[in-house]
C-alpha cells in the first residue's frame, strides 16, 4: 500500500495528478509541468517533499558515526550549518547522497525517499560499533521546499521571519520549524522541516500568498536543467561520487570512512566513466537507458541516465555516463532514440545557471 504525506488531502483539493513514487502517492503536477517549472524560474513554487527521509543521530558519538559513514568532512560544520555528502558501500559505490545538518542537540540527515529504509538500516548497523550514537527516524516532522527567484521574499512574508542574512547551506530555527537555505532546482530557495501537526497550516499560508504548488514533474525538469543527480539515475550502488563529478564532497584527507579505499584506488587508476551533459541536435528527447554512440554512430560509449525537454532553454537536454576518453566538452556523438540516431554533443552538466 502506498504511503501518503501529511499534505495528501491538500493535493487532492488542488486537483493534483497523483502518481506512485518510491512507495509514496505523490503529486506529479497540478496544472502543467511547464507552468510549474516556469513559476520557479520566474517567481516561486512550493513542493511537498514529505516523502524524503529524515533521520536523527544523537549522542556523544554522533559525529564519529557520520564521519565513518559519509564522504564529506562533517567535523568542519558549525551549529546550524549543513553539507552535501555521500554514503558509500565498501567499494565506493553510492548507497545514497544525503544532506547533513549540524544542530545543537543532534545531527539531522535528509536522504532520498527511495533509500530511506536502506539508509536507516545502514546507519543503525554501523552505530553498533559506537557506545553513544542513537539513530532513529525524525518521525514527527515532514518537509516542504519553497524555491525560486522570489523565494526569500515569499517565505519571509508568509512566516514573518527575516531571512536576508541566512547563507546558503545554513539553517535557523523559527518557532518549531527548521528553515534551511537549500534546494534542488538551481534557484535560490528554502527547505522547511515542519511538525506534521502544523504542516497543513504552513502549506496553506503559502498557497494564500499565491505561491504555485509544484509536483514531481517540475522538480525533475528543474533539477535536470541544473545538472543535479537523482539516485537511481545518476547514482547507484555501482556508481561512485567521483564518477558523478562530486569529488569536491569526498574528503580523502580525513580519517578512514566506508568506501575510502575504493575511492582512493579509483582516483589513482583513473575513472572508467564520467557523468556529462549531452545536448542533442533537433527536437528528439533522449530518455534514461538510451544508448550513446561515438561520432560515427558505430561504437557504444555510454548510456543516458536522465533526459527531458528543457522548459527554460526550449531544447532537449540529458545527462549521460560516457567512457572517460569520450567525455570531453565539445565532443560529438550520436544517441539512439526510439530506433533512430540523433547527433549530439557533450556539454557541461549544468545546462542552466542563475
Amino acid at each position: 500500500m502506498l504511503k501518503k504525506t501529511p499534505l495528501y488531502e491538500q493535493h487532492i483539493k488542488l486537483g493534483a495528478k497523483m502518481v506512485p513514487f518510491a512507495g509514496w502517492e505523490m503529486p506529479v503536477s497540478y496544472k502543467s509541468i511547464i507552468e510549474e517549472h516556469n513559476a520557479v524560474r520566474s517567481a516561486a513554487g512550493i513542493f511537498d517533499i514529505g516523502h524524503m527521509g529524515l533521520i536523527k543521530i544523537e549522542g556523544e558519538d554522533s559525529l564519529t558515526l557520520i564521519q565513518k559513514t559519509t564522504t564529506n568532512d562533517a567535523s568542519k560544520l558549525k551549529w546550524f550549518e549543513g553539507q552535501y555528502s555521500i554514503m558509500c558501500n565498501e567499494s565506493g559505490g553510492a548507497i545514497d547522497d544525503v544532506f547533513v545538518y549540524c544542530l545543537p542537540a543532534f545531527h539531522l540527515i535528509i536522504c532520498n525517499a527511495s533509500n530511506a529504509d536502506k539508509v536507516l538500516s545502514w546507519l543503525k548497523k554501523q552505530a553498533k560499533a559506537f557506545k553513544q550514537a542513537g539513530v532513529g527516524v525524525y518521525e514527527n516532522y515532514s518537509l516542504l521546499a519553497v524555491q525560486g527567484t522570489e523565494a526569500e521574499k515569499v517565505v519571509s512574508k508568509a512566516l514573518n521571519v527575516s531571512l536576508a542574512e541566512l547563507k546558503h547551506n545554513h539553517c535557523l530555527c523559527w518557532r518549531d520549524i527548521i528553515i534551511s537555505r537549500t534546494g534542488y532546482t538551481g534557484e535560490d530557495g528554502f527547505e522547511l522541516v515542519v511538525a506534521k501537526t502544523e504542516i497543513e497550516k504552513i502549506w496553506q499560508a503559502f498557497i494564500k500568498e499565491g505561491v504555485q504548488p509544484c509536483g514531481l514533474g517540475a522538480r525533475d525538469t528543474l533539477r535536470l536543467e541544473a545538472g543535479y543527480p537523482l539516485y537511481g539515475h545518476e547514482y547507484d550502488d555501482d556508481t561512485t561520487p567521483l564518477e558523478a563529478g562530486y569529488g569536491w564532497a569526498v574528503k580523502l584527507d580525513k580519517n578512514d570512512f566506508i568506501g575510502k579505499a575504493g575511492l582512493v584506488k579509483e582516483k589513482q587508476t583513473g575513472l572508467k566513466k564520467k557523468l556529462v551533459g549531452v545536448e542533442p541536435e533537433g527536437r528528439m528527447i533522449p530518455r534514461a537507458g538510451d544508448v550513446v554512440f561515438d561520432e560515427q554512430g558505430k561504437k557504444s560509449i555510454g548510456k543516458i541516465t536522465s533526459g527531458t525537454f528543457s522548459p527554460t532553454l526550449k531544447i532537449p537536454i540529458a545527462l549521460a555516463y560516457l567512457e572517460t576518453n569520450q567525455a570531453k566538452e565539445g565532443d560529438s556523438l550520436q544517441i539512439g532514440i526510439r530506433g533512430k540516431k540523433a547527433a549530439a554533443k557533450v556539454v557541461a552538466k549544468a545546462f542552466y545557471k542563475r
